[in-house]
């Protein structure tokens, strides 16, 4: 392994920039084909596309400019400062992503954007502002940064790129096969629905979570308990938490175990209306919805309906301070009557739910082994 070298982020670029916003109120600047990505879209992720694109009006008449796919991106602002992504493509960014265009004779861009993945804390703790948490370009570019020789930075990145890859493909993958159930479940529910379906509280059990106290540590010292927060639904199978708790925090607060399968809803704030599922059992928070599926309405069915109700449990939010919605407002939507199709519709697409939750497995084992890597690659404890 080569001797190490200290620089900072400024001097292994070639250019070093941040981005702009079209005026938002002239419809003309949106909706194009030029990719623009906002902050929020930044998560320690390589970006393929993004949730909007601007027009060649609205790049020209804004301070967005082209950044060249290979580019490492740092949010500067906001919730998101410090993460960093990795630009699979030619895009445009915001004016909060600090954009580093990385010089190839000296480092290789995507182990430049493991290497600051790995410093997080230590660039978030140079962000200051009371109100929300800031960067600038100055900051970023006086960042230090160690490099190896450029053929050791090119097997590290590949070793990390390499699980990134597999990573990305199972997710692809489980898109498809969640596409795929979601046509049936449209074709079927949607486009040929009858006039006859009931309220979901009418045909299932719904429950929801608590919060055992924070002021008894010992309720999460030592937990084996996984205990969901609504920020964990991600629409997928979830498998492990960030927290667990113990039998007596269980007992003694208004969580309770939850059965396997159980299909979760947000109802609070800015996760309301995101869903997921439980790969075994497990509790939740006072903020989560639990649908508790039966024989007449399998937890295949009720996924893909929470779903396709996503968008609409956002628009029925309600409440100036933050968006809610209730587990009574839930339970008053409607899910067909047809047990028959239902669980016609079950069999059809029990085995995309299996290989999608044995994809999710696959995923969250590769995850914790890049992670377990990243910070010992970065640190040169493994030598390469």
């Amino acid at each position: 392994m080569s001797e190490w070298k200290e620089y900072k982020l400024g001097e292994i670029v070639t250019r070093i920039t941040s981005g702009g916003t079209p005026k938002s109120s002239e419809a003309s600047y949106y909706d194009g084909d030029i990719p623009w990505l906002n902050t929020k879209e930044i998560n320690f992720n390589r970006i393929t596309k993004t949730e909007r694109c601007i027009t060649q009006e609205g790049l020209n008449n804004s301070s967005a400019k082209w950044i060249p796919k290979g580019a490492v991106i740092v949010a500067m602002y906001g919730a998101t400062a410090a993460k960093v992504a990795y630009s699979l493509i030619d895009l445009t960014t915001n004016q909060a992503c600090c954009n580093l265009i990385i010089k190839e004779s000296v480092a290789d861009s995507r182990f430049v954007y493991y290497y600051i993945q790995s410093s997080y804390e230590e660039l978030l703790n140079l962000a200051c502002g009371a109100a929300q948490q800031n960067l600038s370009l100055g900051v970023i570019a006086d960042f230090p940064i160690s490099l190896p020789s450029l053929d050791d930075q090119h097997r590290i990145a590949s070793i990390l790129t390499s699980l990134d890859d597999k990573i990305d493909l199972l997710r692809r993958e489980n898109a498809t096969l969640e596409a795929m159930a979601e046509t049936l479940f449209r074709q079927w529910f949607v486009e040929e629905a009858k006039e006859d379906d009931v309220a979901l509280g009418d045909v299932i059990k719904t429950t929801s979570g608590g919060t055992p106290s924070r002021k008894c540590a010992e309720y999460y010292e030592n937990g084996t308990i996984c205990w969901v927060k609504s920020k964990e639904l991600d629409g997928s199978f979830i498998s492990s938490t960030e927290e667990l708790i113990t039998e007596d925090a269980v007992s003694n607060s208004s969580a309770k175990r939850l059965p396997e399968k159980s299909v979760l809803i947000a109802m609070y704030g800015a996760t309301v209306g995101e869903y997921g599922i439980l790969s075994k059992s497990m509790t939740c928070n006072q903020a989560v919805c639990a649908l508790i599926p039966n024989e007449n309405y399998p937890f295949t069915y009720l996924f893909v309906w929470a779903a396709s109700m996503k968008q609409e449990f956002i628009n029925l939010a309600t409440g100036a301070a933050q968006q809610n919605i209730s587990q009574d407002l839930i339970k008053q939507q409607y899910v067909s009557s047809d047990v028959g199709k239902i669980k016609e519709y079950d069999n059809r697409v029990r085995s995309l739910f299996d290989k999608i939750e044995n994809n999710q497995k696959q995923i969250q084992t590769l995850i914790q082994t890049r992670d377990g890597l990243l910070p010992r690659l970065m640190s040169n404890e493994i030598k390469i």
